[in-house]
């Protein structure tokens, strides 16, 4: 023992690494699995007929842009945009107002 004591106070990688939460390796090991998920879908998705790619787009983001419009939740740099689309098309708030009216009476039909 006389002849390495620095060893006896050494720290080795597996007792670092046993100092590690297992939260972490959690983590980690759910964002090397994200990666190869991704790189696996990009390869089907560059395998796909571009036309129903893209008829998955256009529906997908025209589903997105009217989800902004009716809910406005749109990201700051589109609202001058969509202030002036939203006009033309039903809002959550709108919906809203318009219920909490009271009805009108229609005598007319009697």
């Amino acid at each position: 023992m006389g002849l390495y004591p620095h060893l006896l106070l050494a720290v080795t990688t597996m007792d670092k690494l046993k100092a590690i939460p297992p939260h972490f390796w959690m983590w980690t090991a759910i964002a090397v699995a994200g990666v190869i998920a991704i790189f696996i879908i990009v390869e089907k998705v560059l395998h796909v007929n571009k036309f129903l790619l893209s008829g998955i787009v256009f529906v997908s983001l025209g589903m997105m842009w009217f989800n902004w419009i009716y809910h406005r939740s749109e990201p700051k740099f589109l609202t001058p945009v969509i202030d002036r689309i939203a006009p033309f098309f039903p809002t959550a708030g709108a919906y809203d107002t318009k219920q909490a009216g009271t009805p009108i009476k229609d005598d007319s039909k009697k």
